[in-house]
């Protein structure tokens, strides 16, 4: 049996990303530069392959994803278990990703409401994560983000989190230019036409 084939199906058969050192110590007989090898050359036949699945990335591991592409046809199996995140619910996480570690009042300080409703929702969802408690006065506990988190959003680690400009990019409004009059149709209608330079 190949090396590769006993990598594949560990991270097939895993419930969560495996990382390098917890394949090595699934596979001790096994020396550690094989084994990187093993999950490179795979990773480079399952993107060339140009299967529905490749082999991903994802917090700090490697397991296999469909492809972005087939997601409608994916969401269609999956539309019974999808669940909705309120605004609220993404504001106070986006507030724990980027400003981790953060106690409660921090958050609710920053979202100007009280949050410890949503804040139990996303440890129960385990997408926040307790991460001790900060070295202050009453010891307030201290949240970050789980590993459940990256791998829910598809991150390697928390540097791929967009940065502020590339969020605002998203929000800039479009830029237009007024084009000529055209003639159309036989009866000499005339219409103006927007055209948007940024497609």
């Amino acid at each position: 049996m190949s090396l590769n084939a006993i990598i594949e199906s560990l991270i097939f058969a895993a419930d969560s990303p495996l990382s390098l050192d917890r394949i090595c110590d699934l596979l001790p007989e096994y020396e550690r530069e094989a084994v990187k090898a093993a999950l490179d050359e795979l990773g480079r036949f399952h993107e060339e392959r140009g299967g529905g699945f490749y082999l991903a990335e994802v917090a700090g591991g490697r397991q296999f994803r469909t492809r972005p592409d087939l997601q409608q046809y994916v969401m269609r199996l999956a539309k019974a278990r999808t669940s909705k995140f309120s605004p609220s619910a993404l504001e106070t996480l986006a507030i724990v990703a980027y400003r981790q570690p953060v106690t409660r009042v921090e958050i609710e300080y920053l979202r100007g409401v009280d949050c410890g409703g949503v804040l139990k929702t996303l440890l129960e969802k385990k997408l926040v994560r307790i991460m001790g408690k900060k070295d202050i006065p009453g010891r307030p506990l201290i949240y970050g983000t789980s590993r459940e988190f990256l791998e829910i959003f598809g991150l390697k680690d928390l540097k791929a989190l967009p940065t502020l400009k590339e969020i605002q990019a998203l929000d800039e409004a479009p830029h237009f230019e007024r084009q000529e009059e055209l003639p159309l149709g036989q009866d000499g209608v005339k219409v103006e036409v927007e055209l948007n330079l940024n497609l």
